[in-house]
């Protein structure tokens, strides 16, 4: 058997972290990789391979992120992810050897923020997992309001009419990327990169998943229809006159 994830030899430790880690995968020995290797950068990592107890753990200990396979004991990671969506906002990664398109537009659409394919290399899945931790913690900066739509950026809130909006990492990461630039549109290469920290390769169809995720969250038909489609270029955040 070939192992999903190999150590690259003499890898020196970085810097401290205070990030804390869910790691939920069944597999002994590539949860001991991945725990060393994570370790070594500081991270507090916690393991857990039954998906019915990773609901529980996830909702009692809120992780900063969590990375998660989807053949598990008990519940499969879909349904861990789906489970644990609406109350859980940190970053969802799931690492998985189910590669497929269709696999991974099933993940992002149930919440996941980002999915890795196995065999990944650990600097791979260690870049993305860092790229979503950098968009969870967010930054101090100014808010939108479009019509009844305010996205505020300091807090990584979201209000329709003054009614909360709960928003996964990634779909926030969206909503903010369309509303700093509202009025115009965007492209997909810059809303990729903003969700996903990656480039837009001309086929990858994730995006059009979590547009239309987020449209559903923001509920209200008027906000829903805010968020237009831009043919050959993109999407755009309305300013409705």
């Amino acid at each position: 058997m070939v192992s999903v994830l190999s150590l690259p030899p003499r890898w020196r430790y970085v810097r401290p972290m205070a990030e804390t880690l869910l790691l939920v995968e069944d597999d002994v020995r590539l949860t001991e990789l991945l725990s060393e290797y994570l370790g070594r950068l500081g991270f507090v990592v916690s393991v857990e391979g039954n998906g019915e107890r990773a609901v529980a753990r996830i909702q009692a200990e809120v992780p900063d992120a969590v990375i998660l396979d989807i053949g598990l004991e008990g519940l499969d990671g879909l349904a861990v992810c789906r489970r644990v969506r609406e109350q859980y906002a940190g970053p969802i990664l799931i690492f998985s050897a189910r590669g497929d398109e269709v696999d991974q537009v099933i993940g992002l659409e149930v919440g996941a923020d980002d999915y890795v394919p196995k065999p990944a290399s650990p600097r791979l899945l260690l870049a993305r997992l860092r790229a979503l931790l950098r968009r969870s913690a967010g930054t101090a900066a100014p808010r939108v309001e479009v019509g009844a739509l305010i996205v505020d950026a300091a807090s990584r809130t979201v209000t329709v009419a003054g009614e909360p909006i709960e928003l996964t990492t990634a779909e926030f990461d969206l909503l903010w990327a369309l509303a700093r630039s509202a009025g115009r549109p965007v492209s997909r290469q810059e809303l990729m990169q903003a969700c996903r920290g990656i480039d837009y390769d001309g086929l990858d169809r994730s995006l059009d998943v979590r547009v239309a995720k987020l449209r559903q969250r923001l509920g209200d038909a008027e906000a829903r229809r805010l968020i237009k489609t831009v043919r050959g270029v993109g999407y755009q955040l309305a300013i409705e006159r």
